[in-house]
């Protein structure tokens, strides 16, 4: 279980970041920054932690949990997303870093250090940041980030699975699934497909 070592030998306030949707072939990257006002033992049954690693039930109940600490001021926290036509614009990974630094500026708080799940780093505004690969299995406030935006992204793709039911968003999330990609090819991709990923990209090529 993850725990706030990490955050500890940083002074001030810390932002743990995550997102959620670089992989799949629909939908917008979604990332959360959550900060912990003090740093106390957790009493939760399930384990905080990378949000790949728990059921849908898991991650609702945790999704709960988060929200009360939220209002008893033990943590905040805030979403960025960056949309498909920014995704294909600029690529996934700088969407991703997009999304990132639309959570920061949220926060609106200069002094908060920044500690990112993964290999890169945002190099935004003089911030204070550390990446650290698999952060979301060690640090608190980085699973706590993982497991709020995958929740959030879930909901909004079965949101959009309402108006595109034939690609079964509501269960893979967007993800190329054979279900969701034999869709594709039947039905062809809509405004919510990421037309730079693959396979997608070769079909429409084949259409022109």
């Amino acid at each position: 279980m993850a725990d706030f070592l990490i955050e500890n030998t940083i002074d001030g306030p810390v932002i743990g970041l995550d997102e959620v949707g670089r992989g799949p072939l629909a939908g917008p990257v979604v990332s959360c920054g959550v900060i912990y006002n003090r740093y106390e033992i957790l009493e939760t049954k399930i384990p905080i932690t990378d949000s790949k690693k728990l059921t849908i039930n898991q991650r609702l109940k945790l999704f709960k949990f988060f929200k009360q600490l939220k209002r008893e001021n033990i943590l905040q926290y805030y979403l960025g997303l960056a949309t498909v036509e920014e995704i294909d614009k600029i690529n996934i990974l700088e969407a991703t870093k997009l999304s990132m630094k639309r959570v920061i500026d949220k926060f609106n708080n200069p002094n908060a250090s920044i500690i990112i799940d993964g290999n890169f780093k945002l190099n935004y505004k003089n911030t204070n940041e550390k990446s650290i690969i698999g952060g979301d299995k060690v640090s608190l406030s980085i699973a706590t980030a993982s497991i709020i935006a995958k929740v959030h992204r879930d909901r909004l793709m079965s949101i959009l699975d309402n108006k595109y039911q034939h690609f079964g968003w509501k269960k893979n999330a967007g993800y190329g699934t054979k279900k969701h990609i034999d869709a594709i090819k039947e039905k062809g991709a809509t405004k919510c497909h990421r037309k730079t990923f693959e396979p997608i990209k070769s079909l429409i090529k084949k259409k022109i």
